[in-house]
């Protein structure tokens, strides 16, 4: 299962409520009502938002490594994800999602079971109010609840899903080597770049259905991703925010073609801070939006060691621990759990 997957079983991936029937909910119902988070809004300075990098750049990695440290975040074109793949994920989302509500429940996950399947978002337990969407995780094989949805029929989203993961898991590794150069870190010594045996790696199914008052809801609300890398697919129409210093919460625009890349907790942590973990939500919109995330961590015995040297500093600001026991301290502490680590 991984230690991500394990160490949030009863704390993050526990579903508090079932996600309502969005197709008969016509006025935003109390429960997900959200107050305007006023101290985080945007100061007024106009920022563009995170620099598009092409991995087919010749100064590519530098470009990278620089969006690692001012951004923590960056959207990326000549990746290799072929786009048929990329629409007929899409493809495939839109038939899961515009199935009727009690068919999807029958992928309902239950506390303290599968990893994968329907219901709220995983961090829904550390919010009052709940979100503005409904999602579907894939941890591991898709068949078991992709039977539940199409009985005799669930082939196309599997393969598509498993083709589309192992493309994104290539990807992922060849930024994680690029980066880890940046630090040091010999990736031909890195064990679980060769074997995946352990590896935490979770596709997370987005949609945030037609919000009849978006100004008030929240589809996503704002968090830090305990993953090494998240990559995120996006359609057309925004809605994911991050918070950059001194400009509050800037809009990602979507780029053609492009996946988004941010960084989560664990790169952070073996940077030793000077790579940012990225603050990001999502915003309700008046029409459906999807997207698809792709998280990526390492196993849970796993040493992360703040790197030190004259670039990242030669005092340590974090402990020194494993992914496991850094996992642990997310699922109680959550959005606090980096400085609980902080020396």
């Amino acid at each position: 299962m991984g230690a991500l997957a394990e160490s949030y079983k009863d704390t993050l991936l526990e579903p508090q409520h079932i996600p309502l029937d969005y197709g008969s909910v016509h006025t935003l119902p109390d429960s997900h009502v959200w107050l305007d988070e006023s101290d985080e809004s945007p100061s007024g300075v106009h920022t563009t938002g995170p620099p598009v990098i092409d991995l087919a750049d010749p100064d590519a990695a530098r470009l990278i490594i620089q969006a690692c440290e001012t951004w923590g975040v960056f959207q990326l074109i000549g990746h290799g994800i072929p786009t048929k793949l990329m629409e007929d994920v899409q493809s495939e989302a839109e038939k899961l999602f515009d199935l009727p509500v009690d068919q999807k429940m029958k992928a309902l996950r239950s506390p303290g079971g599968s990893q994968s399947g329907y219901g709220l978002p995983p961090i829904s337990p550390f919010f009052e109010k709940l979100m503005w969407h409904e999602g579907y995780h894939i941890m591991g094989s898709p068949i078991e609840h992709a039977k539940l949805l199409w009985p005799n029929d669930y082939q196309g989203f599997c393969g598509t899903m498993v083709h589309y993961r192992s493309q994104l898991k290539a990807l992922t590794e060849q930024l994680i080597r690029i980066i880890f150069k940046s630090l040091n870190i010999n990736p031909e010594e890195v064990a679980w770049l060769k074997d995946t045996e352990g590896l935490s790696i979770g596709l997370q199914l987005n949609c945030y259905p037609p919000c009849p008052d978006p100004t008030r809801a929240m589809g996503i609300a704002p968090h830090t991703d305990t993953s090494l890398i998240t990559i995120l697919q996006q359609s057309k129409v925004s809605g994911l925010q991050v918070f950059k210093e001194g400009a509050g919460w800037v809009l990602v625009q979507p780029v053609p073609g492009a996946i988004t890349v941010n960084l989560g907790d664990i790169f952070h942590i073996l940077s030793n801070g000077v790579f940012t973990t990225v603050r990001h939500r999502v915003v309700a919109t008046p029409i459906r939006r999807l997207s698809f995330a792709y998280f990526y961590a390492p196993p849970g015995d796993f040493i992360v060691s703040p790197v030190l040297s004259k670039d990242f500093g030669e005092v340590p600001r974090y402990q020194t621990l494993s992914v496991k026991e850094y996992v642990g301290i997310k699922g109680k502490h959550f959005e606090k759990a980096l400085s609980v680590i902080q020396n």
